[in-house]
């Protein structure tokens, strides 16, 4: 045998002589006063005489993390989680049935220990023990001190095992709470009603994603899990509902990456009467305030860089963020002929969107070569919008450290924005940046339904030209609006990517509690 089933055997063997003894490795319930982090919080800091006044003997429920022995006297560490509380067993100070259990105990064990407050000589606060209870054998055991639990994978795969070895993981987690906390009072203390919508949909619709699918069996009916909440929150919008929101769980059947899970928690928000340029005053002022309540100033750290969120966060057009981070000619932006050539020059793959390699637009190699040669040529109106993005993402996206705004999105990847006036091309459209990754998207809503409309049978084409992420036409989404939308503005935030910010955590996997992995290989045991 290995050592780990060595050291399984070695357990079963204690619990079946336990059980033979009488005692219920497994007991249905456990009285008790305090957890040790709350022994600390409360009895902290008192001396040695003020504990020694203290009337009744306390119950304490924990796992057991250490166990030393010294001559007839044993040392203990009873973990909740949270903290630490030492415990200290003398052989002639405890019951026999307690005796007995001792030498059954094994780290990982969940105990009860009964006993009085002391402090030791090095002035531990120390619980010291007339009697302990079983509540669970560990018939595993834990990792020791976290070099059994080095591996990356393995602290995702097995995150309680992470939880248990490295105090930073539980943390991260508590962040994370306290953000989930803060964004709801904000929106709360600012009128919005927090709702739910569907997690099963019968359009996956409100973002530009490959979806999940699944069966319901009953109605035989195709259901997708849900992109986004977008399109049912503005439905709410349109029921009088004006300043709505949601924490909700997300999935799209994409990549991973340190980035991207494919199930994920995004807030949306909609708040009747306002437009994307008052949402970015409003995101700016909440995120700064929250960073400030967790944090304790207004500033990030962020794989060595500090994020300084007190100062206006600059905001950009994304031709503007082109020619100020990439160094592109401006003039060299504005067609779609131009931008091929760009893409030629640098080397970069086309996107998805167009791969027409062969279309004489993108041999031509300059705008002017194309409309020399082709003046009556018509090319598909998305493509100038799809590689003005992709550009856009490959050069400029991972040099935004700072919160930055980018504005006028092309309206090729923005179906459900208004357009920018004076620019059909684009949309009156945020995205807000910190750490070279996308926190927030938003814009003013879409609310002409003859134009959603148009927008979707455009999407529609896309999709038979073989773009399996453009949008699908959602029909009772235009009923809806034909009944009158108000004018809005919409905003999506990663949940999971501010906590990463919060916590300066790489990897989105490091604060997603458990995120999706490959099946490994099980053995039972």
């Amino acid at each position: 045998m290995s050592e780990l089933e060595t050291q399984i055997a070695n357990r079963r063997e204690k619990r079946r002589r336990l059980v033979e003894r009488g005692v219920d490795p497994y007991p249905p319930r456990c009285d008790y006063d305090l957890e040790p982090a709350d022994v600390h919080a409360r009895y902290g800091e008192r001396d040695a005489e003020e504990l020694a006044g203290l009337a009744d003997p306390l119950r304490v429920p924990g796992r057991l993390t250490g166990l030393r022995r010294h001559g007839k006297t044993w040392f203990g560490d009873l973990r909740d989680g949270r903290a630490k509380l030492q415990l200290m067993m003398r052989r002639d100070e405890l019951e026999p049935a307690a005796r007995e259990l001792l030498e059954e105990l094994d780290l990982g064990d969940y105990v009860v220990a009964r006993g009085r407050l002391i402090r030791t000589r090095t002035g531990e606060l120390t619980l010291q023990v007339t009697a302990i209870d079983l509540l669970a054998k560990a018939l595993r055991p834990l990792p020791d001190k976290w070099h059994g639990l080095a591996d990356v994978e393995l602290r995702y795969r097995y995150r309680y095992l992470d939880l248990l070895a490295n105090p930073d993981a539980r943390r991260i987690f508590e962040t994370r709470a306290g953000l989930l906390r803060a964004l709801r009072s904000y929106l709360d203390r600012h009128g919005f009603l927090e709702v739910e919508t569907p997690m099963m949909q019968p359009l996956a619709g409100g973002a530009t994603a490959r979806p999940f699918v699944t069966h319901h069996n009953t109605l035989d009916l195709d259901l997708y899990l849900r992109v986004a909440p977008e399109l049912y929150l503005k439905r709410l919008l349109v029921g009088g509902v004006h300043r709505v929101y949601e924490i909700n769980r997300s999935f799209r059947n994409e990549g991973i990456s340190t980035q991207h899970n494919p199930e994920f928690t995004m807030l949306e928000f909609y708040w009747a009467y306002s437009d994307y340029r008052k949402l970015m005053t409003f995101t700016e002022n909440m995120l700064r305030e929250i960073v400030d309540q967790l944090t304790g100033e207004p500033t990030l750290e962020w794989n060595g860089e500090r994020l300084e969120l007190g100062i206006d966060w600059p905001r950009h057009t994304m031709r503007e963020s082109l020619t100020r981070f990439a160094g592109i000619d401006a003039a060299r932006l504005e067609h779609v002929a131009d931008l091929a050539a760009i893409f030629a020059g640098l080397d970069l793959p086309l996107p998805k969107a167009v791969d027409d390699l062969q279309h004489p637009v993108l041999r031509a190699g300059s705008a002017a070569a194309y409309e020399r040669d082709h003046p009556d040529l018509e090319i598909p109106a998305d493509w100038y919008g799809h590689l003005l993005m992709s550009l856009f993402e490959e050069r400029v996206e991972e040099l935004l450290v700072q919160p930055t705004f980018i504005t006028e999105y092309p309206v090729a990847i923005s179906p459900l924005a208004k357009l920018t006036p004076g620019d059909e091309r684009f949309t009156e459209r945020f995205e807000l940046y910190m750490g070279g990754m996308e926190i927030a998207n938003a814009f003013s809503e879409l609310n002409d339904p003859d134009a959603q409309a148009d927008r979707f049978s455009r999407q529609l084409a896309a999709r038979e030209r073989g773009d399996d992420e453009a949008h699908r036409f959602d029909h009772d989404y235009v009923r809806a609006m034909q009944y009158g939308m108000p004018p809005s503005g919409g905003e999506g935030i990663g949940v999971d990517r501010l906590a990463m910010l919060l916590t300066g955590c790489s990897s989105i996997r490091d604060v997603i509690l458990f995120p999706l992995l490959r099946p490994a290989a099980e053995k039972d045991g």
